[in-house]
């Protein structure tokens, strides 16, 4: 008999090229199956919320497995985090689930925050863990750009050109920015967000930041649905899967 299985997962993204497999490098998904591997002695696919990119980085990413019950849960993570130990991957969680749940597909919501230093000097303790702007950022101005993003608009003008989704209409249902110190945090709330959404948003807000774009340059972007005539997209070192809600 088969058993449903969440776990939730921290990681370091920036050596990976993200957490799904991949044939030309190291993925979360990969190192995870080889860890449960050597527990079970047998092939496991684990399914996750959604795919982070390479660089980018969980505090709690989940995911779920199917196997024969194990028969003790704290004694199967405790060895699952000894061989994730030096992989910059740990395991927080695991729990039973109903045999339907699953990890992507019954996600209600998903929360990413994304950092950026405001400093002029380098990065140490943050180094690959967030965005260093060195340019004083005007965080008034980013605060009212934020808002523009809620509700339901198409974002076609902020996903890569990779991106498979069917539609580029999203609704985002929390946007909001935090500032103590020099670091700036931002927070994006949807049931789902296209490949390099969020990275695109935070890189026009820095453009507003700047100053080098107004309120109205972000209308008319979000009116053109032109991904042409988006901002660069912020680096995936300062993004995190902050939570997934059921």
């Amino acid at each position: 008999m088969k058993f449903n299985y969440q776990i939730i997962i921290e990681y370091n993204g920036t050596n990976y090229k993200g957490w799904q497999y991949q044939k030309n490098g190291s993925s979360i998904q990969k190192e995870i199956e080889k860890a449960i591997k050597k527990l079970l002695k047998k092939k496991i696919k684990i399914i996750g919320s959604g795919r982070t990119d390479s660089g980018v980085h969980a505090i709690a990413q989940s995911a779920n497995f199917f196997c024969e019950k194990l028969d003790n849960e704290k004694k199967f993570l405790n060895s699952l985090n000894y061989f994730l130990s030096k992989k910059d991957i740990t395991i927080s969680t695991i729990k039973k689930k109903k045999i339907s749940f699953h990890s992507r597909f019954d996600a209600k919501k998903r929360t990413y925050k994304y950092i950026i230093i405001n400093r002029k000097n380098f990065l140490v303790l943050d180094k690959n863990r967030a965005w260093l702007v060195k340019k004083k950022l005007n965080i008034h101005s980013m605060k009212k750009a934020i808002k523009l993003f809620l509700g339901t608009h198409n974002f076609n003008a902020f996903r890569s050109s990779s991106c498979g989704a069917k539609s580029p209409v999203r609704t985002i249902e929390k946007s909001s920015i935090t500032k103590t110190g020099n670091k700036i945090m931002i927070i994006f709330s949807s049931k789902s967000f296209l490949q390099q959404q969020v990275r695109s948003m935070v890189g026009c807000l820095k453009f507003i930041g700047e100053g080098k774009w107004t309120l109205d340059n972000l209308k008319r972007l979000l009116k053109s649905k032109n991904r042409s005539h988006c901002a660069p997209p912020a680096p995936p070192s300062g993004l995190y899967l902050y939570k997934v809600n059921y």
